[in-house]
């Protein structure tokens, strides 16, 4: 690290390394000329630009133009950064009651783009929403069961992004999942967008992968239920392979079960494998 900061020292480019005030500075910001500001869910990486769903407000708003130079500059010579634009979502600062609020807010549906819930009250939000009639849908995951809530994996890439839409009119975009840490002890961005045209395209997004992964997920259904139906003769199999070892003795029962236990479990993930991996043809 020291050696790429010595780098960019030489080309004219000042290096700030971040204040020990949190566990983590994991914003994704750029501010081009003043002007133009790019608020990101995802890193410059290759990975994360290629392989992982993650998604980048691009604005000209003088406002959020303006706090996100006023965070910058705070961070940068470690000072403290006070809110001034319940828009523009802060880690720690107030992402909590902004995103709280948001979702509470809502009416009639939420989708969510998280790759871990976990925090509790926001999970108390959700699921009260959901019990007052709310439609919710997460592609990621939940830390507890939650009623409710369609849950689903994201299916072909990696998740990235942190996206909450809200009645199909707004969405906070940013890192910030909804996890404690997360909310109260590391630096994240989001912004609150209204935009139709980027609103839409959000919705557009989440249907089309909610769709892949349920297909997904009936792919892999399939193939377990093939699986089981083959189970009767691996059973058998089993059982007589524990008698050819033993011959006379009288069988442990104990070892048996384990023995059918093995067999069976080998013979379904080698089943379920084949049938996730057989072409349309095949199937």
């Amino acid at each position: 690290m020291r050696k790429l900061e010595m780098c960019l020292l030489e080309l004219g480019v000042t290096v700030t390394r971040t204040a020990d005030d949190l566990a983590r500075y994991h914003d994704k910001l750029m501010i081009i000329d003043r002007r133009l500001l790019y608020v990101l869910s995802f890193n410059f990486t290759h990975h994360d630009i290629d392989h992982s769903r993650g998604f980048g407000i691009v604005t000209r708003n003088a406002r959020f133009v303006q706090e996100a130079l006023k965070l910058f500059e705070a961070d940068a010579t470690r000072k403290p950064y006070t809110p001034t634009l319940d828009t523009f979502v802060v880690s720690p600062a107030n992402a909590r009651k902004v995103i709280g609020a948001f979702i509470r807010k809502a009416k009639k549906e939420l989708l969510i783009y998280d790759p871990r819930i976990a925090d509790a009250e926001m999970l108390r939000a959700l699921i009260g929403q959901a019990k007052a009639g709310m439609k919710i849908k997460v592609i990621g995951r939940i830390d507890m069961q939650a009623l409710g809530l369609e849950v689903r994996k994201l299916a072909q890439l990696d998740l990235h992004t942190r996206t909450i839409i809200r009645d199909r009119h707004q969405a906070v975009v940013g890192s910030q999942s909804l996890r404690k840490a997360e909310l109260d002890s590391r630096r994240e961005i989001g912004i609150i967008v209204r935009d139709p045209k980027v609103v839409k395209g959000l919705v557009k997004t989440f249907e089309m992968d909610w769709a892949m992964s349920e297909a997904e997920e009936e792919q892999q259904s399939e193939a377990s239920k093939k699986a089981v139906k083959a189970l009767k003769p691996v059973v058998k199999e089993a059982i007589k392979e524990v008698v050819s070892e033993t011959g006379n003795v009288i069988l442990d029962p104990d070892k048996v079960k384990e023995k059918v236990k093995e067999a069976v479990k080998e013979a379904v993930q080698e089943r379920v494998e084949a049938e996730i991996n057989k072409s349309p043809e095949e199937s």
